[in-house]
């Protein structure tokens, strides 16, 4: 259930998308902490405000814009070079986009941070932080399952590397908050930081 204080807040957003500044916020963490079910409930609540918003699911990008990459290291930076690239982009031009990707690699997300100082994109990073036994239990598209089957290798988080982000704009600990919680608390950052 949403806040008082923040449903106010976005309560008094105008009714028209003459809203200007455009906005990334770059949610990142394991496969399952809840990157993409915040991302789309905050969407879902900015947009019934009249906001432009948009979302980049990490996978539907996978498959559209980067389905010939595979999940090396080398591969995976390509994938989030290029969601970045579109979130700058549509940033640049009023839209408040609402990135959920995986984005295991510090460089990588350094990347895209830079990639939206250079053009004066405000940009947020949001450390979805479900710990790992937490992801695994919810196991939304089944990888943990496969995983301990032997079918994969390489997930994030458990036979391959993530990198913690070291200073994020805001943690949500999935594990403990509601969807309703989180949502709050994503739309309270962009309030203080006058994207709202």
């Amino acid at each position: 259930m949403s806040s008082p204080a923040v449903t106010a807040e976005i309560g008094d957003l105008p009714e028209t998308s003459a809203l200007s500044s455009g906005a990334t916020v770059w949610l990142t963490g394991l496969p399952s902490a809840g990157k993409t079910t915040v991302a789309r409930a905050a969407a879902d609540r900015l947009r019934a405000n009249g906001r432009r918003v948009e979302v980049l699911d990490g996978d539907a990008v996978r498959e559209h814009l980067s389905a010939g990459l595979g999940f090396s290291r080398s591969d995976r930076e390509t994938n989030i070079s290029r969601i970045g690239f579109v979130a700058e982009l549509l940033a640049r031009n009023g839209v408040l986009v609402l990135a959920a990707v995986i984005s295991p690699y510090e460089s990588a997300r350094s990347e895209v941070r830079n990639r939206h100082a250079t053009n004066g994109v405000p940009y947020l990073e949001v450390h979805v932080a479900a710990p790992v036994e937490v992801c695994s239990s919810r196991d939304v598209k089944g990888l943990y399952a496969r995983q301990r089957a032997g079918q994969i290798r390489g997930l994030t988080g458990v036979d391959d590397v993530y990198e913690i982000p070291a200073e994020p704009d805001l943690v949500l600990r999935t594990e403990s908050l509601s969807l309703g919680e989180s949502v709050d608390q994503v739309l309270t950052l962009l309030a203080k930081r006058g994207l709202l």
